[in-house]
C-alpha cells in the first residue's frame, strides 16, 4: 500500500529501506529523524497521570499542524483530533500520554532528569518507564503518514491521546466527558503498547484476552489491642492478618477453576507500633487480576468472606470484622481484542512489515485502561497489539544466557526507539488503512 515496509540503522539516524514504494506526497527519509526530535523530547520531559499539561500541548500542536480538528483538555490533559476524509467507517487510534514516578537508571545519554514533589513532600523521579513515549511518537508518525496517504483511505481518523493511563483512570475521564458522542462513535479502536519481552522491528499480536482486569483492594483488619506480655488479653490482628494473607492463597489454589488465570498478590501489609505493643489494627493493600469478569467477582465475594470468617473465628464481635474496600474507580477491565477486526490487523501488519516478524503472542496478567473504550454498551472492537522494544541483540543474548531483560516499569528499561518507532508507525498505519477499506 506504499507504506514502510523494512527498517535499517545508520549511525543514530533512523533510515528505512523498502521493498514497497513509498508514496510520493511522504518523504520517508524526512520524517523519520522528526519523529526522532519528538521522542527524544517526550522522553525527557515526562509528566505524571493527570498532570500532562506540556505533553497534552505538544501533541495538540502536532494534530493541529496536520489539519486535525483538534479539541484538548478532554478527560483532564486529554486530545482528540478528528479528520473527514469523505465517506467510510470511522477509525479511533489511541496512544497513552503519562509517566511515572521512577528515577531513570537506564545511563542512555538522553534520559529524564526530571523530578517532582509528591503527595508526600518527598522528591521522587519521572521517567516514560513503560513505553508511552514510544507510543506518542509512533502515534504522530502514524498521523502524519495517513495524513499524507489520503488516498488510500476514505472515513473518520480520530486520533484519541489519553491521559492517566498507569492510574486506570484516563479512559474513564474521556468517556465520562463524553468521548463517542461529543466527537465521534468509532467503528474500530486500535493501540499499540511498547513490549519489554519482544524484540525491536517485530509485533506480537493475542485475539481474545490478551491483557487482565485490575483491582485494588484495601482489607482494613481491626482487634483489640494490649500490652505484648498479656496476649490472652487481646485479640491480635497482626495474626488475624497473618492468617487472611495465607487464607487468600486458597482462593486461585482451590476456589477457582484451574483454567482460569487469576492472580490474588498482597503487596502491602502495615501494621503496629512497638515490639511490645499488640496493635488495635493491620491495613493490607492487594492487586487481583483475571480476564473473566465472573472470576473477578468470585475473588472479591471469596474475599469478603474469608476476612468475615477468620475474624469471627477469633472471636471477634460483627462490628469488629474486617473491612474489604475494593476501589472502584481504579478498577479496569481485562482487554479483550475482537477476534475479527484483530485478524484483520494482523494480516495488514504482516503485509507491511513481514509476516515472520509478526508472532502470535501468550496474554499476560498486567492490565491497561485501553479494554474500557470496548466495554461501553455499544461494545465496540478493539484491537491492542505489542510492539517490540528490545534492541535484538539484546534479546538474542539474553535468550542465549537465560539472563532477565527489564521489564516495563523497570527503572533500567531503554527500549530500542530506533527500530520500534518506524515499525509502530508501519504497522499502525496499515492496520488502519486496512480497517477504513474493510
Amino acid at each position: 500500500m506504499g507504506f514502510l515496509h523494512k527498517m535499517t540503522m545508520v549511525g543514530t539516524a533512523i533510515v528505512l529501506a523498502t521493498t514497497v514504494p513509498v508514496h510520493a506526497n511522504i518523504n520517508v527519509k524526512e520524517s523519520l529523524p522528526e519523529l526522532e526530535k519528538i521522542y527524544l523530547d517526550l522522553h525527557q520531559s515526562p509528566e505524571l497521570s493527570f498532570s500532562e499539561k506540556e505533553t497534552g500541548k505538544k501533541i495538540a500542536k502536532q494534530l493541529k499542524k496536520l489539519g486535525f480538528s483538534v479539541t484538548d483538555e478532554v478527560g483532564g490533559y486529554g486530545v482528540v483530533g478528528i479528520m473527514k476524509n469523505g465517506d467510510g467507517p470511522t477509525v479511533m487510534i489511541r496512544t497513552d500520554t503519562d509517566g511515572l514516578p521512577i528515577t531513570e537508571e537506564t545511563g542512555v545519554p538522553y534520559a529524564s532528569k526530571v523530578t517532582v514533589t509528591n503527595k508526600e513532600g518527598a522528591q521522587v523521579g519521572v521517567m516514560h518507564g513503560c513505553g508511552h513515549d514510544i507510543h506518542m511518537t509512533s502515534f504522530i508518525g502514524t498521523a502524519q503518514h495517513l495524513v499524507a496517504n489520503q488516498d488510500k483511505w476514505q472515513g473518520t481518523l480520530m486520533m484519541v491521546a489519553q491521559p492517566a493511563e498507569e492510574v486506570g483512570a484516563g479512559a474513564k475521564a474521556m468517556l465520562k466527558e463524553g468521548l463517542f458522542d461529543k466527537f465521534a462513535k468509532p467503528d474500530h479502536i486500535i493501540a499499540l503498547h511498547v513490549s519489554a519481552s519482544v524484540p525491536a522491528g517485530k509485533v506480537a499480536l493475542k485475539p481474545e484476552y490478551t491483557m487482565a482486569s485490575v483491582d485494588s483492594v484495601d482489607i482494613h483488619v481491626k482487634g483489640k489491642g494490649g500490652h505484648g506480655a498479656y496476649p490472652h488479653t487481646t485479640i491480635d490482628p497482626v495474626v488475624i492478618a497473618s492468617r487472611i494473607v495465607l487464607a487468600l492463597q486458597t482462593i486461585t489454589s482451590r476456589e477457582l477453576s484451574p483454567l482460569e488465570p487469576s492472580v490474588v498478590t498482597v503487596g502491602s501489609i502495615h501494621g503496629g507500633s512497638k515490639h511490645n505493643v499488640i496493635s488495635n489494627e493491620v491495613k493490607l493493600q492487594l492487586t487481583l487480576r483475571s480476564y473473566n469478569p465472573a472470576v473477578r467477582e468470585q475473588q472479591i465475594a471469596a474475599i469478603k468472606r474469608i476476612t468475615a470468617g477468620i475474624a469471627a473465628s477469633a472471636g471477634l464481635e460483627e462490628s469488629l470484622y474486617p473491612e474489604v474496600v475494593v476501589h472502584e474507580g481504579e478498577s479496569i477491565p481485562s482487554t479483550y481484542n475482537n477476534p475479527e477486526q484483530t485478524a484483520r490487523v494482523t494480516s495488514a501488519i504482516k503485509a507491511a512489515i513481514g509476516e515472520s516478524n509478526v508472532e502470535l503472542t501468550e496474554p499476560v496478567m498486567a492490565g491497561e485502561d485501553f479494554g474500557l473504550f470496548g466495554r461501553t454498551e455499544d461494545n465496540l472492537p478493539i484491537t491492542l497489539f505489542w510492539l517490540g522494544g528490545v534492541n535484538p541483540d539484546t534479546y538474542n543474548d539474553a535468550m542465549a544466557n537465560n539472563t532477565q531483560l527489564p521489564s516495563l516499569h523497570s527503572s533500567k528499561f531503554a527500549p530500542d526507539y530506533q527500530k520500534a518507532i518506524p515499525t509502530g508507525v508501519s504497522a499502525m498505519s496499515n492496520a488502519a488503512v486496512a480497517l477504513f477499506n474493510d
